[in-house]
């Protein structure tokens, strides 16, 4: 495997008693040897059905999971070492939840700004420059003093990506970042994460947005059982899956 996020043989499994003992009656494998490359610039979105192991992936590239077994790169950083320096692989991929986690008690200048300061000592007069950039860049120019509460779930989605952004990472994961938008914010959203595609941000996207991945992808990965069942171009997927699972699932999204 050669690509800048590199994924070998991942396998996690859930399902222990209260005692911490392994039921193999309850056990669910989330993954089942995934394997996966992502180059440097490179738009791969994964789809698949509830509990396929789509977000237990991608929280296990940046170690919010850890692994069983496996192995997961970052350009030369294994993120599973056991003295991996998970603050700096924190720092440099950059992750935006379904839940926007926006701290409620400052504005969104604020809520951009902090992470720089505080982690990257970037001084304050920067990151607060910086962030007033990367808001406009999103299209929140003119709310920069607003709180979170003030903002619709496609603004607030904006801001956080913008976050995201401030610290300059070197990959972003989306972990269905539209799934919580009323269906008039989404294209707010998608348009954002359309132009860091086109600036050429290496992303991993957990989403169903089939309009982003014929627009924004250079890969689609369908996930089922905590494995990989197929990937391939956004057109070959959608248009000529080779699997039976994967022509199933799509004719259930998209109609």
């Amino acid at each position: 495997m050669s690509g800048f996020i590199r994924i070998v043989e991942a396998r996690k499994t859930f399902g222990d008693d209260v005692r911490g003992n392994r039921s193999h009656n309850q056990l669910v494998r989330a993954l089942d040897g995934v394997s996966l490359d992502v180059d440097k610039g490179e738009v791969v979105l994964i789809i698949g059905p509830s509990g396929s192991g789509k977000s237990t992936l991608l929280r296990a590239v940046n170690r919010l999971e850890t692994l069983d077994s496996g192995e997961i790169w970052i350009g030369d950083d294994a993120v599973t070492a056991k003295h991996a320096d998970l603050r700096r692989i924190r720092e440099d991929v950059g992750m935006v939840f379904q839940s926007f986690n926006l701290f409620a008690h400052l504005s969104i200048l604020e809520n951009v700004s902090l992470a720089p300061r505080i982690v990257r000592k970037v001084s304050a007069a920067q990151a607060r420059e910086t962030a007033r950039q990367l808001l406009e860049r999103v299209g929140l120019a003119d709310k920069l003093d607003r709180y979170p509460r003030q903002l619709s779930g496609g603004q607030q989605q904006r801001a956080a990506i913008a976050r995201a952004l401030a610290m300059n990472p070197r990959a972003l994961l989306f972990d269905e970042p539209t799934s919580a938008l009323d269906p008039e914010m989404i294209k707010e959203v998608l348009d954002v994460m359309t132009a860091l595609a086109d600036e050429g941000m290496t992303m991993l996207v957990v989403s169903h947005e089939m309009g982003f991945a014929r627009a924004a992808a250079d890969r689609v990965v369908f996930m089922d059982n905590g494995r990989i069942v197929e990937q391939g171009s956004p057109e070959q997927v959608f248009s000529s899956a080779r699997e039976t699972r994967t022509r199933e699932f799509l004719a259930h999204i998209l109609n």
